[in-house]
């Protein structure tokens, strides 16, 4: 497990330590000190966040019985040796000597282009798991021979593939619902960012337009290889058509993708209009020549499409331009 924290933001240690704890509890025997644990984690986390400069890397490796905590920063390197609790009067410098204390081994070594690793082993262990042995595909896999070049399959060729199989593998794992409720929420956080660049190469703050909506859904599917085009945009509602999805004829074995579709463009529209429901007539996934997707902005309408709230989707708070 992997994490990136943006020290700018001291927030993100109480967010992180949130996650981890979940993780460690996922898989730690009942009798393990999880709380102790992540403590460990709060305090090296929290000592670096305050005194190193940039960002922190911060890493479990569980390959063996008791996971390893590995915290990587761009600051002052420091030493371990006679680690002590300050005096009760000290407000700070506490949280080594607690992560000592706590940690079943704990070592830092500098790091060589600057910076520091801290390495603590956390005083809990992973309950026994039940081996996978991934099932033989009884289709064909992604990416398809055809694509791979001379040197081998590219970079677009790799990621369609693993979003398509993702997909597939969600379905058949937990069901279609599960499958399309994954792919909405990441559309909606992927369209919140491809809204504010929008706003930022077309220079508009505040509500969009009906035809500046459109014009967003067009440039972000283009940007992607699809092929939409705006049928229609007033106040009402707005239509697209598209001749061209983005995943390609693979689409069609993971049609829950259209969700990602569905929640980009009602997590932008309804952003700037309160509401918006967004019906997917006709589908290139199902097997339609072409797509015809529409997105109602009426806010009392009586519609069976997928309905969006202003405040869906990740950003919609801390966007610049919200």
């Amino acid at each position: 497990m992997d994490w990136y924290l943006d020290t700018s933001d001291l927030g993100s240690v109480g967010w992180l330590r949130d996650e981890v704890d979940l993780y460690l509890r996922r898989h730690a025997t009942a009798s393990s000190d999880v709380h102790g644990g992540v403590l460990v984690f709060s305090e090296l986390a929290t000592n670096a966040a305050l005194y190193a400069t940039g960002p922190l890397w911060v890493s479990i490796d569980w390959t063996g019985r008791r996971p390893v905590l590995s915290i990587h920063d761009l600051g002052p390197s420091f030493e371990l040796e006679n680690v002590e609790m300050p005096d009760v009067t000290e407000v700070r410098g506490r949280g080594l000597a607690i992560a000592a204390d706590i940690a079943r081994e704990l070592s830092v070594r500098t790091k060589a282009g600057g910076g520091a690793r801290v390495d603590a082993t956390l005083p809990v262990e992973r309950a026994e798991e039940v081996s996978i042995d991934p099932r033989p595909r009884e289709r064909g896999s992604l990416p398809d021979a055809g694509e791979a070049s001379p040197a081998g399959f590219g970079k677009e060729s790799f990621l369609r593939a693993l979003v398509v199989q993702l997909a597939q593998e969600l379905e058949r794992a937990h069901g279609p619902a599960a499958a399309q409720e994954a792919v909405a929420q990441v559309g909606s956080d992927i369209g919140a960012r491809m809204e504010d660049e929008f706003r930022l190469a077309t220079a508009i703050v505040g509500e969009l337009t009906p035809e500046q909506v459109a014009a967003c859904f067009v440039r972000l599917k283009h940007a992607i290889d699809g092929d939409f085009y705006v049928l229609e945009a007033t106040r009402d509602r707005i239509v697209l058509g598209n001749r061209r999805c983005p995943f390609g004829d693979v689409v069609r074995q993971a049609p829950a993708l259209c969700r990602m579709t569905s929640s980009v463009f009602g997590g932008i529209a309804a952003r700037s209009f309160g509401q918006a429901s967004v019906i997917l007539e006709e589908r290139i996934a199902v097997g339609d020549p072409q797509c015809r997707v529409v997105v109602d902005l009426r806010p009392d309408a009586a519609v069976s499409g997928h309905v969006y709230a202003g405040s869906h989707g990740a950003g919609a708070e801390d966007s610049p331009f919200a």
